[in-house]
């Protein structure tokens, strides 16, 4: 190989690690994100005394972090089409952190509330900036795989959200803890400013996303002059007339359909059942019906966290080997069934069996999260954070919605008794919750095999 091939392949080397640095870096905010909107789970206690709160009201505080996150992903999506996922990730990761902050230090539930939902709002937009990045940095066979990674990932986010969290705050106290976490979160943010790039310099022209060269320009350059998220000609962005346009096609291409509409309602069913149980109601479940500490408890939260670190990348990786996204998400919604038809017919399974069950529930939530590689391939790759951002808009309505729905049927069933100023629930109230969320199953399950029946040309 003569010198000029040697530094070809050296800087192609090169490259390829600096992206999966800068995604590094992106990663690590979706990790304090993740942190952020399960927290509840094992401060629940907590929350419930210094709000004075019962379980609907605990269920309205975790679901606040939700609301705006919701609403915010098709914008997201634009934004991160729009203006790259260096300025958008590093904003919003630093407005997550003022949240956290203001959580901290809130006195009273509508503050707590608000302060949440600002959290939110900062988290809404890091995953689809992610996902942003993925399609410039990334071959299109690499997608699932990288998405799989992202999800995979920001289950350390959860893990430290189980005993670690329950540990700090019994030492400094659960508003000292997230104080120290919204600190993190501007630390992130500075990175992201410094570290990440939208795209690879591309002189030729060619897409970042199309072949390996792709990923380094010709000089070794892994970085445009300002990273930021101009058009690949170099053309000035288009005037406000020209955007508006585009926009309408953008929404009219990618929600006109019942495509996108489909995979989402799949994602709010799994993702609001999964983050529920494992992101606020599993805890005081183990508490109440095992009579087990919370510490302990949040062991099996952490099993369940485990899951989704080991499931995601996994599914990503044989999506993109079998090219077989599809037969994966049916397989995996069916898995979800079964586990949640279990803990309901049982009621009170071994402990053994629970912590299986809940690894195995967030297993498969990175089969669910396929859906992200799906919508993509169904559409084309200058849309595809507006598709990303539509799908998980309606997946975290469900986020929102089904944890006031699983804690007004458990104050249906609350047994009039607290310990330590907590309302304790009762068998029946946990059995009807964890109905809700097998029923939420199957429905995923048929929306599962509607998208694996309908193969749709990219629209």
């Amino acid at each position: 190989m003569n010198g000029d091939g040697t530094a070809k392949v050296l800087t192609r080397l090169d490259a390829r690690r600096v992206r999966w640095l800068m995604w590094g870096v992106l990663a690590f905010g979706y990790v304090l994100m993740s942190f952020t909107r399960v927290s509840t789970a094992v401060l629940a206690e907590s929350l419930t005394l210094a709000f004075d709160v019962t379980a609907t009201e605990l269920g309205l505080l975790h679901s606040s972090f939700f609301y705006l996150y919701a609403a915010m992903q098709l914008p997201a999506g634009l934004l991160a089409d729009r203006y790259g996922p260096r300025r958008v990730a590093g904003a919003g990761t630093f407005v997550m952190g003022l949240g956290a902050v203001a959580f901290a230090t809130s006195d009273s539930f509508l503050v707590g509330f608000l302060a949440r939902a600002l959290v939110g709002l900062g988290g809404s937009v890091i995953f689809l900036a992610i996902l942003r990045f993925a399609v410039t940095w990334f071959r299109a066979d690499e997608y699932a795989t990288v998405t799989g990674m992202t999800i995979g990932v920001s289950a350390l986010g959860g893990i430290v959200a189980t005993t670690p969290l329950a540990l700090a705050a019994s030492v400094a106290g659960w508003r000292a803890s997230m104080i120290a976490v919204g600190a993190c979160c501007v630390v992130s943010a500075l990175g992201i400013f410094l570290v990440v790039r939208d795209r690879p310099a591309n002189p030729v022209g060619e897409s970042a996303a199309s072949a390996d060269e792709s990923v380094a320009s010709t000089d070794g350059s892994a970085e445009p002059d300002d990273g930021s998220a101009e058009p690949d000609d170099g053309s000035a962005e288009p005037d406000d007339h020209d955007a508006a346009t585009s926009l309408r096609a953008d929404l009219r291409s990618v929600l006109g359909g019942p495509n996108v509409w489909v995979l989402g309602v799949l994602h709010f069913l799994i993702l609001g059942v999964n983050f529920t149980v494992i992101g606020l109601w599993g805890v005081p479940y183990l508490v109440h019906l095992y009579d087990l500490s919370v510490a302990r408890a949040s062991l099996y939260v952490l099993a369940g966290n485990v899951g989704l670190l080991v499931g995601s990348p996994l599914f990503g990786w044989v999506a993109d080997q079998a090219d077989a996204d599809t037969v994966l998400v049916l397989v995996s919604t069916l898995v979800f069934c079964l586990v949640y038809g279990t803990i309901t017919a049982l009621g009170t399974p071994p402990l053994v069996l629970v912590g299986v069950l809940f690894f195995a529930a967030m297993f498969v939530n990175g089969g669910s999260s396929l859906v992200f590689p799906v919508g993509r391939r169904r559409h084309l790759d200058e849309v595809s954070g507006t598709v990303s951002g539509a799908i998980n808009s309606v997946g975290y309505f469900g986020a929102a919605v089904v944890p006031a729905v699983m804690g007004a049927a458990l104050d249906v069933f609350w047994t009039g008794k607290t310990v330590g100023g907590t309302p304790v629930y009762s068998f029946v109230g946990y059995r009807v919750a964890f109905g809700i969320a097998t029923v939420a199953g199957l429905a995923a399950l048929a929306c599962a095999l509607w998208i694996h029946r309908t193969r749709r040309p990219v629209e």
